[in-house]
């Protein structure tokens, strides 16, 4: 059991403070509504339970003053606050900056019923949460340790908690709200997306770049204070099907041809150090995430990572190569492999637009954190995002242990990332960045 006899962990602002009650009220409530995509699903977005989110955010949107509030056909909700005056000081127009985070949450663990716990002031120690026997254990998770003090959330142990990244949604809102209550405060023009189906690589297929109208965005889905990422993985999925020939057990000699063995032939054959259990840093990996088999047909799903894409073809066609192997040593079954770009690494396309990453380490700095640059084992809307000519760095949440039932988040952290996002509008009315708006330095 947790103890909770130590003192409340500081906010890292007078700001953050005052963001933290109504954030967490925001994403507590957040956190209730199912939002899981689905990998099957053909439409955009993929699970219509999606759009109960989507559509009560429009609702909160506009309740707190943002105009050209919109839920598109695709299931992106896109809004506007207006800077609080026509030009910047000289004349000079404001920027247009883009805020975006995502509304759905992964299929990876269950995500129906999900019930936020809050445990305030964490005492150290493990934290047994009441369903399902899960726990969650400083031991196994270092971060948790560092964070004695904290007012800690998460669920009741049988559903992922959804702060990736419902904890961006609302860090987001939480906001605009403050700033909208507070005209006073410098601004450009903010305009806000929330996008559907990050989760299974399609968050940004559909994004109305041209419509949108931003010179330049922010992702808020990252993990640990300070971060600020501009590089992810390029990614791939590979789909691997196997057709054998399914045969009644008792007359099968020199006639089955089994599929479910075809398949676990080829998962044996990946290289265990290109696993992600296995690689850390700049490593790529192939990761082996469903399999389903039976002796007449067998699909393996696959996705394929790094951070180099001749590496990334590399692994593609190692896989390839498995399959052909094995596809070699019985014709009689016939195997078929998929490989589907999912995203590219945003890196190239944020690095000809420095103004972009300068503007959120002023921010960070801002709110008194060193700024962590790292780049993202995964990717995030900004990945496509940057590639379609909106260049999107990631900045961070608070959230921790993603996509399981351990996941977990620190209000303390969730607040210093909303209280980031203010001065991030802030950093973007500083007449060096505005210039380099002007003088067409950013795309748009």
């Amino acid at each position: 059991m947790a103890v909770t006899s130590v003192p409340r962990a500081p906010f890292t602002s007078p700001l953050a403070e005052e963001l933290a009650e109504g954030l967490l009220e925001r994403f507590t409530r957040y956190a209730r509504v199912s939002t899981q995509s689905d990998r099957e699903g053909t439409e955009s977005p993929s699970s219509a339970r999606q759009l109960d989110l989507s559509r009560l955010l429009v609702g909160e949107l506009e309740q707190i003053g943002l105009t050209d509030v919109v839920l598109d056909d695709d299931g992106y909700v896109y809004a506007t606050l207006p800077a609080t005056t026509p030009a910047a000081p000289g004349g000079a127009p404001w920027p247009v900056v883009g805020l975006i985070a995502h509304v759905d949450t992964s299929p990876d663990a269950p995500g129906e019923g999900v019930e936020p716990l809050v445990h305030r002031a964490y005492g150290g120690g493990t934290i047994t949460l009441p369903k399902h026997d899960t726990v969650l254990d400083p031991e196994r998770m270092p971060e948790l340790s560092a964070r004695v003090g904290h007012d800690l959330v998460t669920s009741s142990g049988d559903t992922l908690l959804g702060a990736d990244d419902k904890a961006g949604v609302a860090e987001i809102v939480t906001a605009l709200a403050h700033l909208a209550a507070h005209p006073e405060l410098p601004r450009p023009t903010l305009r806000v997306s929330f996008t559907p189906d990050e989760e299974i690589g399609r968050g940004a297929h559909r994004f109305d770049v041209a419509g949108f109208g931003a010179v330049c965005a922010y992702t808020v889905d990252g993990s640990e204070p300070g971060e600020l990422q501009d590089e992810t993985f390029t990614a791939a999925e590979a789909i691997v099907t196997i057709e054998g020939h399914d045969v009644h057990p008792g007359f099968a000699t020199g006639k089955l041809v089994n599929a479910s063995r075809l398949a676990a032939r080829i998962v044996a054959a990946l290289p265990p150090d290109l696993t992600p259990e296995a690689t850390s840093g700049r490593d790529g990996f192939i990761h082996v995430y469903e399999t389903t088999a039976t002796a007449a047909r067998a699909e393996i799903r696959a996705i394929v990572r790094d951070f180099d894409d001749d590496l990334l073809a590399q692994h593609a066609d190692l896989l390839r190569s498995i399959v052909a192997e094995v596809a070699a040593d019985e014709p009689r079954a016939t195997l078929t492999v998929e490989i589907t770009p999912q995203y590219p690494n945003m890196r190239e396309h944020i690095a000809r637009f420095p103004a972009v990453v300068t503007a959120a380490e002023r921010a960070i700095a801002g709110e008194g954190l060193t700024v962590v640059r790292t780049a993202i084992r995964g990717g995030t809307d900004g990945s496509q995002l940057s590639a379609m000519g909106l260049p999107t760095p990631n900045v961070f949440t608070g959230g921790h242990e993603y996509h399981s039932v351990r996941e977990w988040a620190s209000l303390q952290e969730m607040a210093a990332a909303s209280a980031t996002v203010v001065r991030i509008a802030e950093a973007w009315t500083a007449d060096d960045l505005v210039a380099a708006a002007a003088a067409g330095h950013l795309p748009g």
